[in-house]
């Protein structure tokens, strides 16, 4: 088999979600205001005020203004902005940690916002793990007991919450540091017990506000890395607040730029990047590189020519020499992926006297895919390896495409001259 890039799925690898199965997450005009009487603030002459004449006539904050969000389950959710834009508030709501001024918060089909404190407590247990910048372990416990504290207020048996932790530990790669100190571990190994933490109670969406923040950018990366991993084999619903938009476009599904407290675009990566919404969210991806979010799916073409393993090597080197070219890919009859032949190659076996009916399996090269999912900065290094197009296949090897240097190059040196105007 061809050797293949695998890339992380922009969509959250929702396609065979039931189409009438609803968000796990609804946002439905949200409001968080701060101040004395904030709901005179919604008001018909205030509510459509700028943030700074709300404060001045009333003295009253905007946190949140109007916001409308979806987000499915399993999805990686990105809340991006700068300081003050509302993201971490929106987190905050979501749990109720601060309560909404107006609008309403469904999570699994339960209006959060109108449960109770006892079942938004119990509610909180089972649905969320939280996961924050500080990271806030207990120094007097060891990592083991800090990654089974969540497990020990929700009362489990000490054998059960520590096989549990253990089982988390090893998840994020801590097995062997159980019986550590927190003081003892580097930033990046107290973070993976936070996230151990949170894991161990086996939440169904885990919140993360900013948790790589204060980690340097070597340890930032590894621990990005790592959650992309981690994602991959748990499928968690993530909702993920982040002001760094790289962090953003490596880690996100979708991204809800945020700015005094709305959102002001909503989209994958891909869609923020090429078409930003306003000067605003231009500005957040002026340094952004596209190649870092294009896809190969976005940027495919059908060959000039495509060689079918059925046809006899005289045909093929026909079809070849007719679109002046000088190999082609050949596919079987389930359009799976074969490999590359060589005109040359063609020719040589035609100079025989024996001519086999069918291209010979001896002339086709195989050769390295990506899937349509694959982003343009995986692919460099197969280039600078390969002298053909790279081929694009689906998940069972099937043809779909090609992508060459020159789609590349074009579908990048664009956008980031616009990006630069």
């Amino acid at each position: 088999m061809p050797d293949s890039i695998n890339s992380k799925d922009p969509s959250g690898d929702l396609s065979a979600k039931d189409p009438a199965e609803k968000p796990q997450v609804i946002i439905k005009d949200l409001w968080k205001i701060f101040g004395r009487d904030p709901k005179r603030v919604l008001k018909k002459e205030l509510r459509n005020l700028s943030k700074e004449e709300v404060q001045k006539k009333t003295g009253c904050i905007i946190g949140m203004r109007n916001v409308n969000l979806t987000i499915e389950k399993g999805q990686f959710y990105i809340l991006m902005g700068l300081s003050g834009s509302g993201k971490s508030t929106l987190i905050r709501n979501i749990i109720r940690l601060v309560n909404p001024t107006s609008g309403s918060i469904e999570i699994n089909g339960q209006n959060v916002t109108k449960m109770s404190q006892e079942n938004l407590l119990q509610f909180r247990r089972k649905t969320f793990g939280m996961v924050f910048q500080h990271y806030g372990l207990l120094p007097h416990l060891t990592v083991l007991d800090n990654a089974a504290y969540g497990l020990k207020v929700k009362g489990l048996p000490k054998g059960e919450r520590y096989a549990k932790a253990m089982q988390t530990l090893e998840t994020v790669g801590l097995k062997g540091w159980e019986d550590y100190y927190p003081g003892s571990l580097s930033g990046g190994m107290q973070q993976r017990v936070g996230l151990a933490r949170a894991l161990a109670n086996d939440p169904e969406i885990l919140l993360m506000d900013e948790p790589f923040s204060g980690l340097d950018p070597l340890i930032r990366r590894q621990m990005q890395d790592e959650l992309v991993e981690l994602q991959e084999k748990l499928k968690k619903t993530i909702i993920f607040v982040t002001h760094d938009l790289h962090e953003a476009l490596k880690l996100g599904d979708r991204i809800a730029i945020m700015r005094n407290g709305e959102v002001v675009q909503e989209g994958t990566p891909e869609e923020i990047v090429t078409q930003p919404a306003d000067d605003y969210v231009q500005e957040f991806v002026r340094d952004a590189s596209p190649a870092k979010v294009l896809t190969a799916g976005s940027i495919m073409e059908a060959p000039k020519v495509l060689l079918y393993a059925w046809e006899g090597p005289k045909t093929a080197l026909t079809l070849l020499r007719s679109e002046k070219r000088n190999a082609a890919f050949v596919v079987d009859k389930s359009h799976k992926l074969l490999g590359v032949t060589r005109a040359d190659r063609l020719e040589k076996l035609l100079e025989k006297e024996e001519r086999p009916k069918n291209i010979p399996s001896e002339l086709i090269k195989q050769v390295s895919t990506v899937t349509e999912e694959t982003i343009l900065e995986d692919m460099f290094a197969i280039i600078s390896e390969n002298p053909y197009p790279v081929p694009v296949t689906d998940e069972k090897g099937k043809f779909k495409g090609i992508v060459t240097t020159d789609q590349i190059f074009e579908s990048i040196a664009p956008l980031e001259g616009e990006n630069h105007d």
